[in-house]
């Protein structure tokens, strides 16, 4: 029996986008509290995870939530430079998610 499942199969939206000039912000949230709960419990989404999984320095983490009652997760990271500045490939931010969807969840926590 496979116990792993794939953060994209679990979440019912993961996105990235600005949080202002100098931020982006990610939201993962889940349509139910079942797997909100049980993602919480696995351990895959953590600030050392978080970072790890975008290759940045925990300083860079700025918040990182597990907001109940909205059945989601949701951590800010420092931008590099500020949106729109030379060499800013994603002014928007919306493009930054893409490293979670692939995150494994073991299921059986």
């Amino acid at each position: 029996m496979n116990n792993v499942k794939k953060l994209s199969d679990l979440a019912k939206t993961i996105r990235s986008k600005n949080a202002g000039t100098d931020k982006i912000t990610f939201d993962i949230i889940f349509r139910e509290r079942e797997t909100y709960d049980l993602v919480k419990r696995s351990g895959a989404l953590t600030r050392d995870s978080v970072c790890h999984i975008l290759k940045v320095d925990p300083e860079r983490l700025t918040d990182f939530v597990e907001y109940d009652p909205a059945y989601a997760i949701k951590f800010t990271i420092l931008r590099v430079r500020p949106s729109g500045s030379a060499g800013d490939g994603d002014i928007f931010g919306a493009q930054q998610y893409a490293p979670f969807l692939d995150v494994e969840v073991d299921i059986s926590a």
